[in-house]
């Protein structure tokens, strides 16, 4: 795992921007603190910082280039199946001077260009440069594990792993006004988009070809279009069941290949104990690691990692944090950010990742679970929309009963009325709306009254649509799989991957996700959706398939996802902040963005016994204005 940035000039007021590839490349020291180097040639340069994790010697280090110059690569990832590719190109003759994954797509990408991406089976992104065509190729992985930004204006094109990198390099800082207002929707920018102008994120299962000022790009994976008829090809849930487990197995053994010490997080949940308890399987000195609070008890999922460790008897490591452990490491997650992201549960998947990054350097997750089987509660609601019946009905024509009970998300039933009454303004709207609406934070009304008329005006309906209707292109039939299908280009590669990517390198520690192997995705579309969500049980098929692996009470607990005590946090620790600094009157007011009058009233919410998503949406405030002052403020 590692960084990549670079550069090409196409004329010589270009080349000048090169000599800040040293500055671009320490932005990057995080992702790679073993090794770092740069590669000049011309007008092209191109920057690696090495995170060591197959084949560690000098040798492979990168840029990696062929003995005649002609080819150079700068690459992110791991390619989990580099041995049967090494086979295949020893072959036809080829000498191999490492033991490196690295070596393998470098001469993979000479023998076969583009053609070669559907052959790696891993997380990556690179950027592979022939001298002799002065071209580059780009390429991102198919689910979009790894991060690519780029930018380009008629002198210059950028590329690298975080924004802040192409920043650094010298890219324009100009701010995106409808990515601006899709962040306070989302909580997060959605790809291709960022929040500076002209800067833009390569989409997951693309390529990207640079020759002199033309840019070319198109996609080398799609998850099959046709998984509606697919899925007519596997009717038996037992046959389902028997191909799920072999083919996931198969992924997490897979991607146990490392020469430094790998272990898992165990969150709980199904999905990281199905991947912990198949990883034991296959190693015996298996180490899991989990988190939990020690003053929020309606956060804490450590019982069940502790029931799952005690049955697979494995070593586990509990990570016990307190709301001031939060606090305490709050500024340098936020500095660490260079993109509004406002996903608060950033803030323990980068305590996880600190506190496992002491023992391991690699370690695999089960991200990707809920997006491929139907574990989330938006499907379940979906699911029930659907199909009607009296209790749907009955939660509908409650609405005015939710809206006036009290709603958090930090408790047990004001997280209960918060969902009902979500479900039943939802029931309003068509599938497309009510995606979108279950998807954010924030009515179409309340981002209005958010910001002030003068960003209004900076907003194109017709852009809007277009991107809206990108997005939701996936919803066409009845079929809930069409969801699942919108979650995994929208939800999971622009926040559950974004998160687990910046968090972990930010702590130097690699993740890898077996539940997103091309196989696996494949399968998952290939099955019906009643064998995911059925009966009000949601990942039915994965539950039932791993039952004998897990304990019991895995089954019998209410679906928890992986959240932080933002409300104690806000009430407590950092009011004065809040009220003093980030959202102050003068503060707003300068800044020539937000209305404050409606800012007042979300911190007046987020304070009283009814806070509704208000805290949700304060936290997205305050990681917008800690950005701002960073690179817009102190530019």
């Amino acid at each position: 795992m590692c960084g990549i940035t670079g550069i090409f000039a196409f004329n010589e007021l270009g080349r000048l921007f090169s000599i800040n590839l040293a500055a671009a490349l320490q932005t990057l020291d995080k992702r790679g603190p073993d090794f770092s180097r740069q590669y000049l040639d011309g007008r092209v340069c191109l920057g690696h910082s090495r995170l060591s994790v197959i084949d560690p010697s000098p040798e492979a280090h990168q840029p990696m280039s062929t003995d005649d110059g002609r080819y150079t690569l700068v690459f992110n990832g791991e390619i989990y199946n580099y041995r049967q590719l090494r086979q295949e190109l020893q072959s036809g003759g080829l000498v191999f001077q490492t033991q490196s994954d690295t070596e393998v797509v470098l001469q993979a990408l000479i023998r076969w260009r583009e053609e070669a991406l559907p052959k790696l089976e891993g997380m990556f992104a690179f950027c592979f440069y022939d001298q002799a065509r002065q071209e580059l190729l780009l390429a991102r992985d198919p689910l979009g594990v790894k991060p690519l930004l780029y930018y380009v204006d008629e002198d210059k094109f950028l590329f690298g792993s975080e924004m802040k990198a192409l920043l650094r390099f010298g890219a324009e800082r100009e701010l995106d006004y409808l990515s601006l207002k899709q962040y306070f929707h989302l909580h997060y920018v959605p790809a291709p988009y960022t929040m500076i102008e002209g800067v833009r994120k390569l989409q997951p299962g693309h390529w990207l070809r640079v020759r002199k000022q033309e840019l070319k790009t198109e996609a080398y994976y799609r998850i099959p279009k046709n998984y509606l008829i697919a899925a007519d090809t596997i009717r038996n849930y037992d046959q389902a069941q028997a191909r799920l487990r072999t083919t996931l197995e198969a992924s997490v053994q897979e991607q146990l290949v490392a020469d430094v010490p790998l272990g898992t997080f165990l969150s709980g949940g199904i999905d990281s104990s199905i991947i912990t308890a198949l990883a034991a399987r296959h190693k015996p000195d298996l180490e899991a690691f989990s988190i939990g609070y020690t003053d929020a008890a309606f956060f804490d999922e450590t019982p069940y990692a502790q029931a799952v460790a005690k049955k697979l008897g494995i070593q586990h490591h509990i990570v016990k944090l307190s709301t001031q452990d939060l606090y305490n490491h709050l500024e340098e997650v936020l500095a660490y950010l260079d993109e509004p992201f406002a996903d608060s549960s950033a803030l323990a998947v980068y305590l996880l990742s600190k506190h496992t990054r002491k023992h391991l350097t690699v370690a695999l997750s089960g991200d990707g679970g809920d997006e491929l089987f139907g574990g989330y509660r938006k499907h379940l609601a979906e699911a029930r929309m659907r199909s009607g019946g009296w209790k749907a009905q009955l939660v509908i024509k409650g609405e005015p009963l939710w809206a006036a009970l009290p709603q958090s998300r930090s408790g047990k039933w004001g997280n209960l009325f918060r969902q009902l009454h979500r479900f039943a303004t939802g029931a309003k709207l068509t599938p497309r709306e009510r995606y979108w609406q279950w998807a954010g934070f924030a009515s179409e009304l309340a981002l209005g009254r958010l910001f002030k008329s003068e960003v209004f005006e900076k907003w194109a309906v017709d852009d809007e649509n277009k991107r809206k209707n990108r997005y939701l292109q996936g919803i066409r039939s009845d079929d809930l799989n069409d969801l699942l299908f919108t979650d995994t280009q929208l939800v999971l590669p622009n926040d559950m991957l974004t998160k687990v990517d910046l968090m972990s390198m930010a702590n130097s520690l690699e993740v890898r996700v077996p539940f997103l192997s091309t196989k696996m995705v494949d399968l998952a579309f290939a099955l019906p959706a009643e064998m995911k969500i059925k009966d009000n049980v949601g990942k039915r098929i994965l539950k039932d398939a791993f039952r004998e692996l897990l304990p019991q009470e895995l089954y019998r607990r209410p679906k928890q996802g992986f959240e932080v005590p933002l409300q104690q946090w806000f009430r407590q620790s950092l009011r004065d902040k809040i009220q003093q600094h980030w959202l102050s009157a003068e503060r707003i007011e300068a800044q020539g963005i937000f209305e404050y009058d409606e800012i007042a009233k979300l911190q007046r919410q987020v304070f009283s016994n009814n806070p509704q998503d208000s805290v949700a949406r304060v936290w997205a405030l305050i990681v917008f204005q800690e950005w701002w002052e960073r690179y817009f403020e102190k530019k």
